[in-house]
């Protein structure tokens, strides 16, 4: 383990991307989450890695898609509001199969609601905010050091399933600063790469094993069409009535089969309780301390 170090939640974001291999971060300043973009811009240059910021949230979600698909492991920040913008091409992305992280340090809302002031309420949006049928992979860390291993945990999962995977802080845990000891090495996903060449009959969307295609990086020599329309293993539209039924299955199917992996919770006193609690984020801080609270009085 490294040394004991204070610091922030988003701060701990920021580097566990970087441990993680973001090397693209494309972003627009948003409360209560602008510490992440800020510590990207100042730690990527020094990992060979690029930061821009975007002139609004929707371009900053096109040009980290853009990154990924030219190779890059990517990342954007923002928060509701900006959440909301991005939803389209949240879409986009699951239907492309295109790995990407988005953090959303949650705010009150609705509108621009209270910018400073904590709230959990992106959790509908982060599960049901696009238009289509598909589904998405959320993590909610309760801790700074959780943050740093959820979004190590977020890339690696962007890349293996290939698909966007949204990082659902809040701000009591994006602005909390905390004594942690960071790991010294991660584990890393590596970008998928085709197992067959052009020769052979590679086709960018057919399945691998686990349900994930290989897709290749552009640049590298093959031939590659992506579209939010539904495709068929070429990467070109379909209206095939087969083919779109096998492909919302399967983007569906190959998270699902993952789903024990994927799902992560922690449960506290459950042994002998007669009551329990439920719940994530900034909040479970106080749902631990008042349950712990309830017990020295009797209650289990």
């Amino acid at each position: 383990m490294s040394k004991a170090r204070l610091m922030q939640g988003n701060e701990a974001c920021a580097e566990g991307a970087i441990a993680a291999g973001v090397n693209f971060f494309a972003g627009y300043p948003i409360t209560p989450s602008t510490e992440i973009a800020e510590t990207m811009a100042r730690l990527l240059p020094k990992h060979g890695g690029k930061f821009v910021q975007m002139e609004d949230e929707i371009a900053s979600m096109g040009a980290i898609l853009g990154a990924s698909l030219a190779g890059s492991k990517v990342m954007d920040a923002t928060s509701g509001p900006g959440f909301s913008l991005k939803q389209e091409l949240i879409g986009y992305a699951a239907c492309a199969e295109i790995p990407c992280v988005l953090v959303d340090v949650q705010r009150v809302g609705p509108s621009t609601g209270q910018p400073t002031s904590p709230s959990q309420g992106d959790v509908m949006q982060a599960r049901w905010g696009t238009h289509g049928d598909h589904p998405i992979i959320a993590l909610a860390p309760w801790s700074v050091r959780e943050t740093y291993d959820a979004t190590v945990m977020a890339v690696n999962y962007a890349e293996r399933f290939r698909t966007p995977v949204i990082l659902l802080m809040d701000e009591v845990i994006g602005h909390l600063r905390e004594k942690v000891e960071l790991p010294e090495h991660v584990e890393v996903y590596p970008r998928r790469k085709p197992k067959k060449s052009r020769a052979e009959g590679y086709e960018p969307f057919a399945p691998d094993e686990d349900l994930v295609p290989n897709v290749a990086d552009f640049g590298q020599g093959y031939r590659i069409h992506v579209t939010g329309l539904i495709h068929d293993d070429t990467g070109f539209p379909s209206g095939s009535p087969e083919v779109t039924e096998a492909s919302i299955r399967r983007l569906h199917e190959k998270i699902a089969r993952a789903g024990e992996e994927i799902i992560h919770t922690e449960s506290y006193f459950m042994d002998d309780a007669e009551y329990a609690v439920v719940s994530f984020g900034g909040s479970a801080r106080t749902a631990y301390e008042a349950v712990c609270m309830e017990r020295e009085k009797g209650r289990k």
